[in-house]
């Protein structure tokens, strides 16, 4: 190479350089790399902290972007149950790689047969990995309103187009020239002078249909706020309590575990088919590991007095679906009569230390074409004489709640049975069953649960709307490993929680996250106790009181010879 050409090689080389240099110096002013450099020097400088480079680590760490998602990921797993199920997975970009930070999925007991779920799951997935994920993709996962926002609008869409699809593929109906007839009708028998009049069966009112896909809203909902809740540096509770009064609350109380200790619905054995679960509701103001202690107690005692007796009571007995003791009998009387005997042995007796409600399902009972309930194998009940039932058992039995004693089409009998027992019972409604038709009257409380498209924006609206008046619920078919549901409850402030019985891993996480949340919150100082009075379950006109823990944990020393303490 000539000198000459060496020398214009070189120039251009400097050239370069000085260009690059100059270009790097107006990078470093625009973005103010060397004023927070200096900063960060300076600081570390007047802490001197033992690890240097941790320090700046973390100090321009509060300097990086905030993430963003980059992705959303759909999947099939299995719940409790070994059913098909929905999980979704939300990733984000932080410090400038792709992290995994959080995963969800939630239930649903409204896709009985394998097929039907697998088509429900399949869709999910689907909407997850494709649609959701573009709509996602660099949206602020700390801005759960905005994103609940985005899946409700992509659902209710989804949801009129199935609606029109319905439409043009649904038959023609040609209406008839006739009359139309009524049930009203009066009937008169030749011969006689009186007539009957025919009293109407109320029709089945249409169920809310669920669409498949829907299992990916309330996965990715869970997912995202989970998200928020880690990048925030927060428990999760704490994050949906600050979604739901606007601002970090100062104190928190832990709900009342309501446990389930007998199942005798329609998949227990023996012939009675009407106590879908009997549920221990125990005085308020005790801690959670105090609440299982004495349920645990209580079932190891029934199970006792069940292994002794030789005839005309329960023969059968094994652990179902929610976790509690399926037992064998034949009227409504005899599990109610076993735990009475169970908690009267123990010292703690039904009406005082502990109440009971009762869970009836009644809409899974009902023989539409008899127009009556199938409360055990034979026995049928007309909607007035399932009133006449209930009114006994609560003359007899301490129970101060009843869930779904009725389909919600028997209205008049939900506001019979109101007026009769209201001062002594509340008349709970799953909300998971209900139509669109108009409220049940009668209804002080509303058990509300964490499946399908249901955003946790939707359950702070609401919860919002009827405090104290809603308990969270548990379905048979929860992820194994989700203890999401126990921070909700916290996090939605809710006086009562329902999470099934002391049995399966599914819901023991939910319980063991309960007693872990209560004594964060007791070595924080900011647990309280509210105390509700039942019956019934629910006041028209609640009383509050909020008291310390210490305070709290004194009136528990005043009870404590009555109790048996010590572990959806």
């Amino acid at each position: 190479m000539s000198h000459r050409a060496f020398s214009k090689r070189v120039c251009k080389e400097k050239r370069d350089f000085d260009e690059m240099k100059n270009a790097a110096a107006e990078f470093y002013r625009v973005s103010r790399v060397p004023r927070d450099i200096e900063r960060a020097l300076h600081e570390l400088f007047l802490h001197r902290p033992a690890d240097l480079h941790g320090y700046l680590a973390d100090y321009f760490a509060n300097l990086a972007a905030p993430p963003r998602i980059s992705r959303v990921k759909g999947r099939q797993v299995y719940d409790a149950r070994g059913r098909l199920s929905v999980e979704a997975e939300v990733y984000c970009v932080v410090h400038n790689k792709e992290k995994s930070m959080s995963s969800a999925a939630v239930s649903s007991h409204l896709v009985p047969n394998s097929q039907e779920r697998t088509e429900h799951v399949t869709a999910a997935v689907l909407w997850i990995n494709e649609p959701l994920n573009s709509m996602l993709k660099d949206q602020n996962p700390c801005d759960q309103l905005k994103i609940d926002d985005i899946l409700s609008t992509f659902f209710m869409d989804r949801c009129l187009e199935e609606k029109e699809v319905w439409d043009r593929e649904r038959p023609k109906v040609i209406p008839s020239s006739s009359p139309p007839q009524t049930k009203d009708k009066k009937v008169i028998n030749k011969g006689k002078k009186s007539s009957i009049v025919e009293k109407p069966f109320p029709p089945v009112e249409p169920q809310k249909p669920v669409l498949h896909g829907s299992l990916a809203i309330g996965s990715v909902s869970l997912a995202v706020a989970k998200t928020g809740a880690q990048i925030q540096g927060i428990r999760l509770y704490e994050y949906i309590a600050a979604l739901r009064n606007q601002e970090p609350p100062t104190q928190f109380h832990i709900p009342v575990s309501l446990v389930t200790l007998l199942s005798c619905g329609k998949t227990s054995p023996g012939k009675l088919n009407l106590l879908e679960e009997v549920i221990l509701i125990p005085k308020v103001g005790q801690q959670v590991k105090q609440i299982i202690t004495m349920a645990l107690e209580v079932q190891k005692e029934m199970m006792r007095i069940m292994n002794t007796l030789t005839n005309g009571g329960a023969s059968e007995a094994f652990v179902c679906d929610s976790g509690a003791l399926a037992v064998s009998h034949e009227r409504p009387e005899q599990p109610l009569d076993l735990i009475t005997e169970a908690c009267t042995n123990l010292g703690v007796p039904l009406g005082t230390q502990i109440h009971l409600a009762l869970n009836c399902a009644a809409h899974e009972l009902m023989d539409p074409s008899k127009g009556k309930y199938e409360v055990a194998a034979g026995v049928l009940k007309s909607p007035d004489e399932l009133v006449d039932l209930y009114q006994t058992l609560i003359s007899k039995y301490p129970a101060v709640a009843l869930i779904d004693p009725f389909r919600q089409e028997d209205r008049a009998q939900w506001e019979k049975l109101s007026s009769m027992i209201g001062n002594s019972c509340s008349l709970l409604s799953d909300v998971s069953y209900n139509s669109q038709g108009p409220p049940i009257p009668g209804v002080r409380g509303r058990i509300l649960k964490h499946i399908n498209e249901t955003t946790v924006s939707d359950l702070i609206h609401m919860t919002s709307e009827q405090q104290g008046s809603v308990l969270m619920g548990t379905t048979c078919s929860e992820p194994c490993n989700g203890d999401s549901l126990s921070d909700i409850a916290v996090g939605l402030g809710l006086h009562y929680v329902k999470l099934g019985g002391l049995s399966g891993a599914e819901r023991m996480t939910k319980y063991n996250r309960l007693i872990s949340i209560e004594e964060e919150l007791a070595q924080q100082g900011i647990l309280v106790f509210k105390e509700k009075h039942p019956p019934p379950l629910f006041p028209d006109s609640p009383h509050t009181h909020s008291g310390t823990t210490e305070g709290a944990r004194s009136g528990l020393e005043e009870h404590s010879s009555h109790l048996i303490q010590t572990d959806f």
